[in-house]
């Protein structure tokens, strides 16, 4: 990113970030950290109390950071969670160390730094070959023949919305994200993400077949509670506990805009995650006071999202199994969700029951889990079972 060698800020005079750091995992790993967003907001207060513009003494570090520590909610925990902020962080750092390093390549014509920043030297057109860049070359950076529509449509809106954040701040005077065009999937464009539940047996059955309690047991509990890869990830064990009146283990989860629900866990379910931890050596009574993790790897720590994409994706890949093989999409936690919402559905399930199951803030989202499913029940050639030709179907 362009800028000056001058430190971004002090904190009782222990430094934050020099922007002469070149990895980005690094920067990241110290952009995440909170603490520092009061100082940023006395700086704001400082700007008005002097009556200049608010943003006038930021660099461009600054408002990256003030950006996706922001607090629009006066409730903390309903601002940007910690994994969120690290994914914006993570695209924004390399679409500002992209452009810089491969301006040449993109044909970004940048006639001036102004005010050491590069947010403030881009233009509309800048933006516009940066996506054409963005879909057409990056991927093959990271050893891809392309990205796919979800995965440019995810990058798009990210960027599209902190460089819409710059300009409604006024910390650039032009309207740069109007450069980009907008990426949008269509259904036939998403990743096949479906399991039903036959796939869904083979694979239990594999892994306990294998005697393998830790990956039969994180399978099972995905599929039959449908909970996210990380409402999963932050389970812990006092909020699983058992209800008298309905004689019934629920877990208790923090979903999204911290919205909590309450999965129940049905009792081969609750004896997949007794088994777990004892594979691990931890207690397996329940504890309501107990706030440690409900699952942990195997060193003993709580599992993160990318984790255990990473673990349940290479575990199924290698039983080779028959179904596996013809799939073009890995599967993982989310596709364990899908299956969630796909056997509830063939199960007799509707579909505002499985979305409050979910926990989808809207029944279109829910639609997206089970289009192919709609489309292959409202097939007319179904209604030919009483008609002239169903001898010949």
């Amino acid at each position: 990113m362009v800028s000056s060698n001058k430190i971004i800020i002090k904190k009782k005079d222990t430094l934050f970030f020099a922007p002469y750091k070149t990895s980005i995992p690094e920067l990241v790993q110290e952009m995440n950290d909170h603490s520092y967003f009061p100082l940023l907001k006395e700086k704001l207060h400082q700007a008005e109390k002097e009556q200049r513009r608010k943003f006038h003494d930021f660099n461009d570090y600054e408002i990256l950071y003030y950006y996706v520590h922001e607090q629009k909610n006066v409730d903390l925990k309903k601002n940007r969670k910690e994994n969120t902020r690290k994914e914006y962080l993570r695209e924004l750092l390399h679409f500002a160390k992209n452009i810089t390093q491969y301006s040449n390549e993109m044909g970004i014509d940048i006639e001036e730094i102004k005010e050491g920043s590069l947010f403030k030297s881009l233009a509309p057109r800048h933006m516009t070959r940066f996506q054409e860049w963005m879909i057409e070359k990056a991927p093959k950076l990271i050893g891809k023949e392309s990205y796919s529509p979800a995965t440019i449509s995810r990058k798009t809106a990210i960027i599209k919305d902190f460089l819409s954040f710059l300009f409604e701040k006024k910390y650039i005077v032009e309207p740069i994200h109007s450069g980009m065009s907008t990426a949008t999937v269509s259904k036939d464009e998403r990743p096949n993400k479906d399991l039903g539940a036959r796939e869904v047996i083979q694979l239990l059955q594999y892994f306990n077949n294998e005697n393998h309690p830790i990956i039969y047991g994180i399978i099972h509990v995905l599929v039959t509670t449908g909970i996210r890869n990380n409402e999963f990830c932050k389970a812990r064990v006092c909020d699983l506990s058992y209800d008298h009146v309905r004689a019934e283990y629920y877990l208790q989860v923090d979903g999204k805009g911290n919205k909590k629900r309450l999965v129940p866990i049905k009792p081969k379910v609750f004896q997949s995650i007794v088994e777990f931890r004892e594979m691990r050596g931890l207690e397996t009574k329940l504890d309501a006071e107990d706030e440690t993790p409900l699952f942990v790897t195997s060193e003993m720590k709580p599992y993160s999202p990318s984790y255990l994409s990473q673990y349940i994706n290479k575990a199924i890949k290698r039983t080779e199994l028959e179904f596996i093989k013809l799939r073009k999409n890995p599967i993982g936690p989310h596709t364990c969700r899908h299956a969630f919402a796909i056997i509830s559905y063939n199960s007799g399930a509707d579909i505002y029951k499985i979305m409050r199951s979910l926990g989808h803030e809207s029944i279109e989202t829910t639609n997206i889990y089970l289009q192919k499913e709609f489309e292959k029940d409202n097939n007319a050639a179904h209604m030919w079972e009483k008609g002239e030709l169903a001898e010949y179907i």
